[in-house]
């Protein structure tokens, strides 16, 4: 199948390799010369046979719009676009009404498999409808890791189902990583534990936390023991603030989730002014210790 693809980095670069490998024409457009096959958009749209399907895995938000803004001016009746990237799921539904306007369907795409993706393959959960789906499904299938297609895509629902599912991923995600991550700070902390990094090695196998992020902590502590290479400082891409929101919205309860958010907050306060405030109000009524900054060094 020939296939368009609309950003070539991390993700993007690997999907085109395994698609390439798996039999498939791919065209990729990058503003990077390096990497790119076309010099522009209008190039793409040039070199691809009608019908088209162009996937677009671009950065969320402003990049994502502008792109796909682009593409409506540059294909045209009966053609694809898939946005495979972290967009917001209720940012679909523009997106689509933008594209039907000219004839050009949508379909949207949450993308799990970081750089592993290209051996291991990606986990797909897409929105759109039937139809459009099963005409992007070669590409899915090569995509996706081997074995049933269940296990690592679902056709989730309708345009805005699939980023809404990756949504609540990465949510699930974010707890998941805090816990393995509070774990592992106890561990440290303990002088009866003489290796930690022994210790969640021999979790990957047998336990009832052993997961694909537990090993990959494993990893990380055996390439840097102690973590000296790294600072705390953790972004948040979106999808965890969005996913707590939903709670909110639909006043389902996700304190696990909600938490792994507040702590990466956390992470970027080199002297966090709520510790401050707490040790402020100790002193206060129960006249215990504050370090002053000129005891600190």
């Amino acid at each position: 199948m020939q296939l368009g693809l609309v950003g070539l980095g991390k993700m993007g670069f690997n999907m085109r390799e395994r698609l390439r490998e798996g039999g498939h024409e791919v065209i990729g457009y990058d503003p990077r010369p390096e990497v790119t096959d076309v010099p522009t958009l209008a190039a793409l749209a040039e070199a691809l046979t009608a019908p088209r399907v162009v996937w677009v895995m671009v950065p969320s938000g402003p990049i994502t719009d502008a792109t796909i803004t682009s593409l409506a001016q540059e294909l045209a009746e009966g053609d694809l676009v898939i946005d495979g990237g972290n967009s917001r799921y209720t940012e679909d539904g523009p997106h689509e009404k933008l594209l039907g306007e000219k004839g050009i369907a949508f379909v949207d795409a949450g993308v799990s498999g970081g750089v592993w993706g290209l051996k291991e393959g990606y986990g797909l959960m897409v929105g759109g409808s039937d139809a459009d789906v099963e005409r992007a499904m070669p590409i899915f299938d090569t995509l996706r890791p081997p074995g049933p297609r269940e296990d690592g895509f679902v056709h989730a629902g309708p345009v805005g189902a699939g980023h809404y599912a990756k949504m609540v991923h990465n949510g699930i995600e974010y707890g998941l990583m805090t816990a393995y991550a509070e774990g592992y700070e106890l561990l440290a902390a303990e002088d009866l534990i003489k290796d930690t990094q022994a210790v969640i090695q021999a979790w990957t196998n047998g336990t009832v936390v052993r997961s694909w992020l537990q090993q990959l902590l494993a990893r990380a502590l055996k390439e840097d023991p102690n973590f000296d290479q790294i600072t705390g400082y953790t972004e948040d891409s979106g999808e965890g603030r969005w996913t707590v929101e939903e709670g909110i919205n639909h006043r389902v309860p996700m304190p696990v989730i909600a938490a792994s958010l507040f702590a990466r907050f956390a992470s970027r306060q080199d002297d966090s002014p709520t510790m401050k405030a707490v040790s402020a109000l100790r002193n206060q009524f129960g006249g215990h210790a504050v370090q002053r900054i000129s005891e600190s060094g």
